[in-house]
């Protein structure tokens, strides 16, 4: 009671949680003592959800240091992971060390663009044509339409897809340093009204599923959406052998069959060992939306043998993040964000880049395992 009225004192207001956790306790049976305790305020938790009645912690660890020479995260970085899979962190950690001992992760985002797809009703393919046409013609005007809701979104480009009496339209935005999805969607349905007032074609919803949001889709896979992101390595033959207790050619031959003949035969978007473990824990820690998980795990490993040397690289199409705005603002993630110096404007960039070099380096390290035969030995050593 005391350490509740000392947050009160501080301007933490717990009263609605309170009560909404009794009656919660009481409809269930269930005592919520765990779950009542937590260090954020509620008040300003409650733009990141609805009906609170507590919080969920999670276990926070580190990997690192990793070295990383991308064009916007330079250096030594240690990076904050929360998860409840024993073995994900020491494992990340391997593969950090090994790429330091190579020299470091290169990476670079190659693209960049948060989208959005409405579908529109039309009356049918001659109309559709002129709506197509229309839009062609008047983007500078869409784009004042986006400039009315946001200070921060520029249009960057219209993509038209008809089928039948449907038109999808994908449009691509740059979101500065959110994530950006709210501020599309907002954008999206300015231009929208643009387009229904001067075409007659009717907005059936401001996402058609091309755009493709917390879905698995070919589409992002291959034009991206938020950060398109590619990390490297080469790790010298004789720290393969050494560090790794694996050989080369054993490591290119288990990626090869696992990740790109094993992925083409389950007809998997992404060809990796477990590219969303390392998203996902690095999301949490960071305040991301773990929603996007799953565009993520789209990701693509490759490793080749180049004389004698393991040259290993992801590609990673979609990296959905922010440094503003979202779960960023709440204080946990706020930290782990400082922690890699990702809080605030200018910093989404460098954010993926460390995403990427994380995938990488526990890509390295569960596919040398794979390759060694110890992958199993490795969670029974540790008690998983």
């Amino acid at each position: 009671m005391e350490e509740k009225r000392g947050l009160k004192n501080r301007g933490y207001s717990h009263s609605d949680v309170d009560d909404r956790r009794r009656a919660v306790e009481e409809f269930t049976g269930t005592s919520l003592e765990n779950i009542s305790k937590y260090c954020f305020d509620s008040e300003k938790a409650s733009k990141n959800i609805e009906n609170m009645i507590g919080a969920t912690q999670i276990p926070l660890g580190f990997a690192g240091p990793v070295v990383i020479n991308g064009d916007c995260a330079k250096g030594r970085f240690i990076i904050p992971l929360a998860t409840t899979e024993g073995a994900l962190v020491a494992s990340i950690s391997r593969g950090m060390s090994v790429i330091n001992d190579g020299g470091g992760v290169r990476v670079k985002v190659f693209r960049d663009g948060m989208t959005r797809a409405p579908v529109f009703r039309t009356d049918g393919v001659d109309h559709c044509m002129r709506v197509m046409e229309w839009i062609e013609n008047n983007e500078e005007r869409l784009s004042l339409a986006v400039e009315s809701t946001t200070r921060h979104g520029k249009l960057v480009s219209i993509e038209s897809f008809p089928a039948g009496r449907n038109l999808f339209t994908r449009f691509t935005y740059g979101t500065g340093d959110a994530m950006g999805m709210n501020m599309a969607t907002i954008a999206t349905e300015a231009i929208c009204r643009e387009i229904e007032n001067n075409t007659g074609a009717v907005m059936v919803s401001v996402s058609g599923n091309m755009c493709s949001d917390k879905k698995a889709a070919a589409i992002n896979m291959i034009r991206g959406r938020g950060k398109s992101v590619i990390a490297e390595a080469l790790i010298p033959k004789e720290i393969v052998e050494s560090r790794l207790h694996a050989s080369t050619d054993s490591i290119v031959e288990t990626n090869v069959r696992k990740n790109l003949v094993g992925s083409s035969l389950s007809v998997t978007l992404g060809a990796n060992a477990h590219a969303a473990n390392m998203i996902a824990a690095i999301y949490i820690a960071t305040g991301q939306d773990p929603a996007q998980v799953v565009s993520g795990s789209m990701t693509t490993t490759m490793c080749e043998n180049v004389n004698g040397d393991l040259y290993i690289s992801v590609r990673i199409p979609a990296v959905e993040v922010g440094t503003v705005g979202g779960g960023t603002r709440l204080p946990s993630q706020s930290e782990a964000l400082a922690m890699l110096g990702c809080l605030g404007d200018e910093k989404a960039k460098k954010l993926a880049e460390i995403v990427a070099a994380t995938v990488l380096a526990g890509e390295l390290s569960t596919i040398s395992a794979q390759a060694a035969g110890h992958l199993g030995k490795a969670h029974q050593e540790l008690g998983r």
